[in-house]
């Protein structure tokens, strides 16, 4: 059974930081890709952010130099690092792993995603 359980969001101002962690169980996922989308009410899913099998990183543009993708070592955490957070970054956040690429476009389409972790800024 196949669970990812997101925490870490919360209400910030603009230019603060955020730390979304996701723990991962279930599955080995040596060689598929993770990563983080978001949603904004009355927005499409939007991918962020995606690491590959290899620990290569890729990002959206609009968080490019600000977010930061991260895993440990067995891959079973998934984190998040945003800083410098705009008022656009306001949206609900949700891990997903299981991609066979780590295309950022992808990410909300990867086989497994959790319930999700708000984030305000304001």
């Amino acid at each position: 059974h196949v669970q990812l359980v997101e925490s870490g969001g919360g209400s910030v101002q603009a230019g603060e930081s955020l730390r979304l962690t996701c723990v991962i169980s279930g599955n080995t996922w040596s060689n598929y890709a993770m990563g983080w989308f978001r949603q904004a009410p009355g927005k499409n899913r939007e991918g962020v952010a995606a690491i590959d099998s290899d620990d290569s990183t890729y990002y959206a543009d609009s968080v490019m130099g600000r977010f930061t993708i991260s895993r440990n070592h067995a891959k079973t955490t998934l984190y998040l690092q945003m800083n410098n957070v705009k008022i656009e970054d306001t949206a609900m956040y949700y891990c997903a792993a299981g991609g066979l690429d780590a295309v950022v476009v992808a990410v909300p389409r990867f086989a497994y995603r959790g319930q999700g972790t708000q984030v305000t800024v304001s």
